[in-house]
């Protein structure tokens, strides 16, 4: 914790360690990164007031969501292409989440199978669904997850169609990847990943790669363009909560009319997110909308949030606004690239600590004291 106290550190090891394709996948945004600029300026704004002379106490960080106890209302964020990133990572990470007792999201086009990651998360697994336009895909997708274990399902909202990620299309990403000059050039330069793809293969699209007609598609890739987003409808939505017997969470939400009809609709949760500043470099900020969709569902649902994270004090912000659950992606993309796979959880015990020391610093026992610390600026 010492050599690396701070998510920062992690992210400057981690941009030394990982090729610079790959890099360009976990760390752009779209556009010119204006929203993922946004994210961090608007969570920085957010202040505390210490309460002090509480006296000994030990601020206690556990809380349960959907009937399951968590050590902390931290989780992973589904990561696509996890294996290009850090090879192996689509495996270290779901057993981090199962020992620290986190949620781990595994997405649609993560680069392990739900067959797979579902034991290894030990019950912390959800499952991240891009909706696909094809119905009876939509179906086998849902029913693998179920049956692998995995006890949330987590509807992406926010990609109506691709977004430009012009960064993306100069680093030439593709999954697999295409070998060839460029691509050998730049893993030679990042040999620690070298030989974790040495190790693990070649990352590729295992949830998805069972369904492709290679008669009609030339590859993976080809099919997940082609087949999942611009399809999700309020109608398409009461199809799912109808497929789905668990907990259903809808992600991407920024508007609280739109969150409040997803709660009509069956959602048992909100998330507010704005894809991390990947899908719109024009949109607001997830950390300003939070207190309004908040607002808007009065409680009926949990409201969780994700985009911006870097911190156990970001946590604590998101917390104070309304939220009860918070997720974050690239933090623990930076962790297994900086520190390899052996230390997985390490961004996890970075945001923990940092949250507990918020924690005592605005003299807050529990999580639910923590919005009584908001600097009087905040609440006006």
């Amino acid at each position: 914790m010492d050599h690396f106290p701070a998510i920062a550190d992690l992210e400057r090891r981690a941009k030394r360690r990982i090729p610079h394709f790959a890099w360009e996948y976990l760390h752009s945004g779209t556009g010119n990164d204006e929203a993922v600029a946004r994210n961090t300026a608007a969570l920085e704004r957010i202040t505390f007031v210490p309460q002090l002379l509480r006296g000994p106490f030990a601020p206690a960080t556990e809380t349960s969501l959907f009937g399951v106890n968590y050590s902390a209302p931290i989780g992973m964020a589904p990561i696509g292409m996890a294996g290009l990133i850090w090879p192996g990572s689509d495996l270290s990470l779901p057993r981090a989440a199962a020992d620290r007792r986190i949620p781990f999201v595994l997405s649609t086009v993560g680069t392990q199978a739900p067959e797979i990651v579902g034991p290894l998360s030990g019950g912390m697994g959800w499952f991240q669904l891009y909706p696909p336009r094809d119905l009876e895909l939509r179906e086998q997708l849902i029913q693998r997850a179920a049956a692998a274990g995995f006890t949330t399902l987590v509807v992406t909202a926010d990609v109506p169609s691709p977004s430009r990620r012009e960064r993306q299309r100069k680093a030439q990403i593709r999954v697999p990847p295409t070998i060839g000059p460029r691509l050998v050039s730049q893993a030679a330069l990042r040999p620690a990943w070298s030989r974790e793809i040495l190790r693990h293969g070649l990352p590729r699209f295992r949830t998805l790669e069972a369904y492709v007609d290679q008669a009609t598609m030339r590859n993976t890739a080809g099919f997940v363009g082609a087949s999942l987003g611009g399809t999700l409808s309020f109608a398409y939505l009461a199809e799912i909560r109808d497929q789905w017997d668990g907990p259903l969470v809808v992600k991407g939400i920024l508007d609280p009319n739109d969150a409040q009809r997803c709660v009509d609709t069956g959602a048992d949760a909100i998330q507010v997110s704005n894809h991390g500043g990947r899908q719109l470099d024009g949109a607001v900020a997830a950390i300003d909308a939070l207190p309004a969709i908040v607002a808007r569902l009065g409680g009926s649902v949990p409201v969780l949030f994700d985009s911006g994270v870097r911190s156990g004090l970001d946590v604590a912000r998101a917390i104070a606004l309304g939220a009860s659950f918070v997720f974050c992606g690239r933090a623990f993309m930076y962790g297994v690239g900086a520190l390899g796979n052996d230390a997985a959880g390490h961004a996890f015990d970075i945001l923990h600590d940092d949250l507990v020391n918020v924690m005592s610093q605005t003299g807050c026992a529990t999580l639910s004291q923590l919005p009584s610390s908001l600097s009087s600026e905040r609440l006006e």
